[in-house]
């Protein structure tokens, strides 16, 4: 699907929540909604941050490190994809305490859903690093390039092009993850309307408008992934050319 397309169904999609929000029936939810939404932003941003940057330093340690940081590594990743997200929030939230650790409900929120995503996204990282050329890297050993120099200057910058549509799409399943934190007492967006439904019974305004936001701020990842990754590259092929 294009990027065309896609803005084309952001904006109707953004139409049709003002459009909504105009009505009697609607406009009362909207403050409520729009105060979730914000929390529920927020959640996704930092926990896509955290996703990234264990994703790579995962990835990085069970490629390249000493044997006890690639046994970590493998740790964290079999244990954060192969259990459910929604036990690794429960268990940080309601087991941590029983040994002194207590963290609020949104530290809670960020890190469990960027440790989840970045255990799935290490693999990414590391199969991006794989498919490149073999010649890249027989080029920069030719080169006398340390093994840091060779993934900095040549060997990530080829596979980051590779590694943005998975990544996008870890990132809109972390953003539809985080309606898992209104078990943990968070009142973000599905908290916001379940607490409203529960109030009103006003079901179908209420999640026809929770529908609808959620899809605008998948849209908004989709399109911002596949700018980077047109801009990624170009800014590749410039650098081939050059």
């Amino acid at each position: 699907m294009g990027i065309r397309t896609l803005v084309a169904m952001l904006v109707v999609a953004l139409v049709v929540i003002g459009a909504l929000a105009t009505q009697e029936s609607y406009k009362v939810f909207m403050p409520g909604l729009l105060q979730g939404a914000v929390l529920t932003i927020e959640i996704a941003i930092l926990g896509s941050l955290l996703a990234i940057v264990m994703g790579v330093l995962a990835a990085l340690a069970r490629m390249y490190g000493p044997a006890p940081l690639k046994w970590l590594a493998t740790v964290y990743v079999e244990i954060f994809r192969g259990t459910s997200a929604l036990v690794q929030l429960f268990w940080l939230f309601f087991v941590l305490p029983q040994f002194g650790v207590t963290l609020n409900a949104f530290l809670v929120a960020v890190l469990a859903l960027g440790l989840n995503v970045g255990a799935y996204g290490s693999e990414v990282v590391r199969g991006a690093i794989q498919s490149v050329a073999r010649g890249q890297w027989e080029a920069s050993t030719a080169l006398n390039m340390s093994r840091p120099q060779m993934l900095r200057r040549i060997i990530l910058p080829q596979a980051f092009v590779a590694m943005i549509p998975p990544w996008g799409n870890l990132f809109i399943e972390l953003l539809k993850s985080t309606a898992l934190v209104s078990l943990i007492t968070l009142s973000d967006l599905a908290f916001k309307a379940q607490q409203m439904n529960q109030n009103t019974f006003k079901t179908i305004p209420i999640f026809t408008l929770v529908l609808l936001m959620y899809l605008a701020m998948s849209l908004v990842v989709t399109i911002g992934m596949r700018l980077l990754e047109r801009r990624a590259s170009l800014g590749l092929a410039r650098g081939k050319a050059a």
